[in-house]
């Protein structure tokens, strides 16, 4: 577990702890050949692979630290090996490539567990920085409190959420997300607040990625019909209360 030093060491992206290793699934070759350039140069130990197959089988043999994962790839797409990681119980933090920009094909892959995605053509810039921020986030400690709001029940060390008896799958990402409220509730968070706590940046005004997170984590914790606790306060950001 990190001591609260080492978190702010790495919160601040002071030190690195190792070299962290990092997958990057795409079919395309100038798009891997591109990744895999531009990561080394951050001193990441990069491994490729061309298919979500390979992927699988790459990390059967080793674990990586993080997965850059494209969506649309032949014979085992992104969607189905994000889906059978996840499955399987294995944690790794999944960082989404996808060519499609509508809200529903992002939502697809917050559903099957990835913790961020990136919309084709990105910057370099940006992909960095959210690799980074899911390696922090990684590797950040816990303090073990449950938390607990209405029948919302979060045990940061079970990463394990329910409302009344109903267990609550939700992604890294997500159980960060709502981690954040219950350590705050009733307190109206900023959209800056939350980005730069649960990302370590900030998108922009104009990003709707934290519309499109409250929204999924909306419809988990609602899924049977209970009354809504995340609530937006417009203009500002948003609450957890009643």
């Amino acid at each position: 577990m990190a001591t609260p030093l080492l978190r702010q060491l790495l919160r601040a992206g002071a030190i690195i702890l190792d070299v962290a290793r990092v997958l990057v699934v795409d079919d395309e070759p100038a798009v891997r050949r591109a990744l895999e350039r531009a990561l080394r140069l951050d001193n990441y130990d990069v491994e490729l692979a061309a298919d979500g197959e390979q992927a699988l089988d790459i990390l059967a043999r080793s674990p990586a630290d993080a997965v850059i994962l494209d969506v649309l790839m032949p014979r085992l797409d992104g969607l189905e090996v994000a889906r059978r990681l996840r499955k399987a119980g294995d944690r790794t933090p999944i960082l989404m490539l996808t060519a499609r920009d509508a809200i529903d094909d992002r939502v697809a892959g917050l559903d099957v567990g990835a913790d961020d995605y990136l919309v084709k053509p990105f910057a370099l810039r940006e992909l960095q920085a959210r690799l980074r921020a899911l390696l922090r986030r990684a590797g950040e400690g816990t303090d073990g409190e449950v938390l607990t709001y209405a029948d919302l029940v979060l045990d940061p060390v079970a990463h394990e959420v329910r409302r009344g008896d109903r267990v609550i799958e939700l992604s890294k990402t997500e159980f960060l997300l709502l981690e954040l409220f219950m350590r705050h509730p009733r307190q109206v968070l900023t959209r800056s607040t939350i980005f730069e706590h649960v990302w370590g940046y900030d998108f922009g005004p104009t990003s709707n990625a934290l519309g499109v997170y409250m929204g999924y984590l909306r419809r988990k914790t609602e899924a049977d019909g209970e009354p809504r606790l995340l609530h937006t306060v417009r203009g500002i950001g948003y609450v957890l209360r009643d």
